[in-house]
């Protein structure tokens, strides 16, 4: 069995809305409370991170797969959306939506359309942050395929 290790430093030297700092191999930014959450906005924060996490797994698992089928890829883009439910003062990470767009070189052969529109589901599943964040937050799949 093969593991793979990582690690982050954090710095955070006050209280609720005070900002820190995070590095983790090439990741290296501010952090603190968004300003949605009445903090002052500095950096990143979980939020964005949690939504970055999935949305980056699932464009590379994606682009892997293409690549495994030589499907004849002419552009893909990712838009991600991440919706936090504060109920009773209460938050919690309800929903990611992911809305990729993808679309093959003209030459694609139907049978390559078909198995794009699989892989794009497909990817969704296959995602380590996806497999490790479900049954907590739901995912929403709104693909738009191109030609």
């Amino acid at each position: 069995m093969v593991q793979h290790h990582f690690h982050l430093k954090a710095d955070w030297p006050g209280g609720r809305n005070s900002e820190g700092y995070i590095e983790a191999g090439n990741l290296k930014t501010k952090i603190s409370i968004p300003p949605e959450m009445d903090g002052p906005g500095i950096g990143t924060n979980p939020d964005e991170m949690l939504l970055g996490a999935a949305a980056t797994c699932y464009i590379i698992t994606l682009a892997a797969m293409i690549e495994r089928a030589a499907l004849p890829l002419k552009e893909m883009s990712l838009e991600s959306e991440g919706i936090v439910d504060v109920t009773n003062g209460v938050f919690t990470y309800k929903k990611i939506i992911h809305k990729p767009t993808i679309g093959l070189d003209h030459s694609a052969t139907a049978q390559q359309r078909s198995k794009l529109e699989k892989l794009v589901v497909k990817a969704e599943k296959s995602c380590m942050i996806s497999r490790a964040i479900e049954g907590n937050v739901e995912l929403e799949l709104q693909a738009n395929i191109l030609g």
